[in-house]
């Protein structure tokens, strides 16, 4: 999968993002809205986990 990859569905396109590529192979991202940084995690049992 590339990191970015838009799924039509029939009420319109998601756009979908690949978690391990947004960490760029590790396990925290930072993601930005508006000004504010939120920390995205992959845990040790693989789910996801986004703070403030």
């Amino acid at each position: 999968m590339t990191l970015l990859q838009t799924i039509r569905h029939s009420t319109g396109e998601t756009t979908q993002h690949d978690a391990r590529i947004l960490t760029g192979g590790g396990n925290t991202a930072v993601i930005v809205l508006d000004g504010v940084a939120y920390t995205l995690r992959i845990t040790r049992s693989g789910k996801l986990i986004l703070t403030k």
